[in-house]
């Protein structure tokens, strides 16, 4: 299984935008990366995402050009402060490959616990509009595959 990990792109501030949706900046980087993604021929079979404007939005711009089977869904547990356990427990009875779209410091603790059990620990510096795709091993144990972020693509 592959589980990609995708911190959600530049997002404006509270006061240009109370939505906090995408910057264009934040837009073009997203775009970059989905492009980037599909050359290396990325299939997940649905995208989940936060529900906060900007991880929707960058959710949108992935799933425009992964057309994943299941869709886009807002899923509970993606928050920047929800426990990563939640969805550590959830992976584990999963087999499909998907696409979490989230925020720091959450996903940055979710791929700590995956990969070393330990959430409290930091091995992964996201960047926004950033993917990482792990790897699920034996014995349930995750490993990184690659990290793309937008500066080393455009």
């Amino acid at each position: 299984m592959f589980l990609y990990l995708v911190q959600h792109a530049e997002a404006k501030r509270e006061a240009e935008d109370p939505e906090r949706d995408l910057t264009e900046k934040g837009r073009q980087d997203i775009e970059s990366v989905a492009h980037h993604l599909k050359r290396l021929k990325v299939q997940v079979r649905q995208i989940f995402h936060s529900g906060k404007t900007r991880a929707q939005s960058t959710a949108n711009v992935l799933a425009k050009h992964f057309k994943p089977p299941a869709g886009v869904s807002e899923a509970p547990g993606l928050a920047p402060l929800d426990d990563p356990e939640i969805w550590a427990d959830r992976l584990a009875k999963m087999d499909e490959d998907l696409l979490l779209v989230g925020h720091l410091p959450h996903l940055g603790r979710l791929a700590t616990i995956l990969m070393s059990g330990d959430k409290e620990k930091s091995i992964i510096n996201f960047q926004m509009g950033g993917a990482i795709r792990l790897r699920r091993m034996e014995a349930g144990q995750w490993a990184v595959d690659w990290m793309i972020v937008p500066e080393i693509i455009l």
